[in-house]
């Protein structure tokens, strides 16, 4: 449990409870979805959620701000009302890193190591669990006639996100600034950060194979014994189609070419390949 000089500490520099509930509630934070996109997701939305914040931090350090910036227009993609706990998180190592005291590289792969095991709670409590609860209750108001049933919705479902959406804003900060002190002290900063890297990296593997949708259906031989292109390849390395992809991708962006393009191209694969067999 955090202490009281602990929280204290982790107030004492320009940012404040107020800060953090705004945060959680502002036009970023409540619009995760609205500009969502397929390159980068939440990216814009996040940023915004932090940007007043993350003036207060660089208040006299222009360049900082920019970098910041920058950096949290990185991909990002969580359950929307986890994304101030995480933002909470992204603050407190902000003000280390305006103070020199932490790398900027860390803050990236933090926000990488949290995005996929967050995503998978959040997404089971709120939208499987809450949400189900939420509408079977108004549907069963509004089956006997009762308008309440759209009241009840929205309390059930909105009351618990909302509260995790504050207290976690809050807590993420705490969380970040209690955690990061005791694991500078400690040494163990280093091999969390190393910890992180890894969990981010297979986080983006796991997602180019689990949101790749693709095969290749060519048979090779005849009878029982034909196999098709995929079944071969799978024997192989399952997923080396989506590694493939992947890479491909990966190698595209570091020749600038505009994701727009990459999308319509898939997109202009894909239906050519169906067209002509060599793809499913």
């Amino acid at each position: 449990m955090t202490s009281k000089t602990e929280t204290s500490a982790a107030y004492s520099g320009p940012i404040t409870k107020q800060d953090l509930l705004q945060s959680a509630c502002n036009i970023g934070a409540l619009g995760m979805e609205y500009s969502w996109n397929y390159p980068r997701q939440m990216h814009i939305a996040f940023a915004l959620m932090i940007n007043k914040m993350l003036k207060k931090v660089y208040k006299d350090d222009p360049e900082g701000y920019a970098s910041a910036l920058a950096r949290h227009l990185e991909f990002f993609n969580i359950t929307p009302c986890l994304a101030p706990f995480v933002g909470g998180i992204v603050i407190s190592m902000e003000e280390r890193v305006a103070a020199g005291e932490l790398d900027p590289s860390s803050v990236s792969s933090i926000k990488a190591a949290l995005m996929g095991p967050l995503s998978g709670i959040g997404d089971s409590v709120t939208l499987s669990c809450i949400r189900v609860l939420a509408v079977s209750v108004a549907v069963s108001l509004m089956s006997a006639g009762n308008p309440l049933g759209v009241l009840a919705y929205i309390l059930i479902y909105n009351i618990p996100v909302f509260a995790c959406r504050f207290f976690g804003a809050v807590k993420g900060y705490e969380l970040g600034f209690d955690f990061l002190a005791k694991a500078e002290e400690t040494g163990l900063m280093q091999k969390v950060l190393f910890a992180s890297g890894i969990i981010g990296v297979m986080v983006i593997g796991a997602m180019a194979t689990d949101m790749f949708w693709a095969s290749i259906p060519i048979q090779i031989g005849a009878g029982e014994s034909a196999q098709t292109v995929q079944e071969i390849l799978d024997g192989i390395l399952p997923g080396a189609l989506s590694l493939t992809a992947l890479g491909i991708y990966y190698w595209l962006l570091s020749k600038k070419v505009s994701p727009m393009i990459m999308i319509f191209g898939t997109m202009l694969l894909g239906i050519a390949g169906v067209y002509f067999g060599f793809l499913a």
